[in-house]
């Protein structure tokens, strides 16, 4: 599972460019799927059919978003340097002295070149991308070129650290979840989102055409586990999060039992979410077309939404194990 995280977490993909991101999805689930499909936003939908239908089948999606944050060239001046604008929940403090890479191969570094106040977190007005250029004629990008975060994938010690975590380790678990997935008593449609990082876009679309019974979204969760952290439950290593809300959903409490009795049953570990800020594609899911029962499995993860996410191996692990015991698992709702 290391080494495709590895790649998946490495691959270019910001929000409305995961055409790299779901050919390495394709590759992987491909074999394993018995139905697969891209509809008009890009989403890649992977059916597993349950293994025998009445009239009690349950049709489950389960949403994990392709995108990652990034970055979009808005202004280049005449020396060379690069203006852009946020793709999703880029922050400023995470940003000065990150090296991107550009959709063309073109690497920059972020700058800022006024220091009266050392410590103050600048606007992105006064932030610009160096990317060698010496004019504007020399610069190899241009207005509307895409840009991700540029760096590698790392291990230290339990952790997994890398850019675009958030949620590729959502992608990672949805996959080798359908690949321990046998059987099912459920039509579960397995679908890697497009556009979730600037509004959930890609699982409202494709919710609107599966139509699901249930939903439940993968994604990361910030952890509460570092210095002075917000007042919240989640951390690294406790096991995979069962979320009850967040900014953009309350997750249905059929749905949040039926995830816990399931993992206490199997004698999984598990952490009970409630995030303070932030939503994921369960949203998009619930409100589509006359409602849906949803909830969400986060990975607790530190430093959301900068160049290094950080998980812990064994929740990941455990995410896995979770969703495939619930995918096995009857729902009477």
């Amino acid at each position: 599972m290391k080494k495709l995280l590895q790649q998946l977490t490495e691959a270019f993909g910001p929000s409305g460019y995961e055409d790299n991101i779901r050919k390495l999805v394709l590759a992987e689930v491909k074999p394993l799927a018995d139905e697969i499909k891209v509809d008009a936003l890009g989403n890649l939908i992977a059916r597993k059919r349950p293994n025998k239908v009445t009239k009690d089948t349950k049709k489950i999606m389960i949403a994990a978003h392709m995108d990652e944050i990034g970055l979009m060239v808005s202004h280049v001046d005449e020396n060379g340097f690069v203006r852009f604008s946020s793709i999703g929940g880029v922050f400023g403090k995470y940003v000065l002295g990150g090296r991107v890479r550009f959709l063309n191969g073109v690497q920059g570094v972020i700058g800022y070149d006024r220091f009266e106040k050392v410590h103050e977190v600048p606007s992105f007005d006064k932030i610009y991308i160096d990317v060698g250029a010496t004019s504007k004629k020399d610069c190899p990008v241009k207005v509307g070129d895409v840009a991700a975060f540029d760096r590698p994938f790392v291990e230290m010690g339990n952790r997994l650290v890398a850019k675009s975590m958030d949620d590729r380790v959502g992608v990672l678990v949805a996959i080798e979840t359908l690949r321990a997935l046998k059987s099912t008593p459920h039509d579960v449609y397995f679908v890697f989102t497009t556009q979730e990082e600037v509004g959930t876009r890609g699982a409202g679309t494709s919710a609107f055409g599966v139509d699901p019974d249930v939903g439940i979204a993968i994604d990361v969760t910030s952890s509460a586990d570092t210095p002075n952290a917000m007042k919240m439950e989640m951390v690294l290593g406790k096991g995979p999060c069962v979320k009850i809300r967040d900014s953009g959903a309350l997750s249905d409490p059929r749905v949040v039992q039926w995830m816990i009795r399931t993992a206490e049953k199997n004698k999984i570990p598990y952490q009970r979410e409630v995030l303070l800020f932030g939503g994921t594609d369960a949203h998009a899911i619930q409100l589509t077309r006359a409602g849906v029962p949803a909830g969400c499995l986060s990975i607790a993860t530190r430093y959301v939404h900068s160049p290094s996410e950080m998980v812990d191996y064994t929740d990941v692990q455990n995410s896995v194990k979770l969703l495939a015991a619930i995918l096995r698992t009857p729902i009477d709702l």
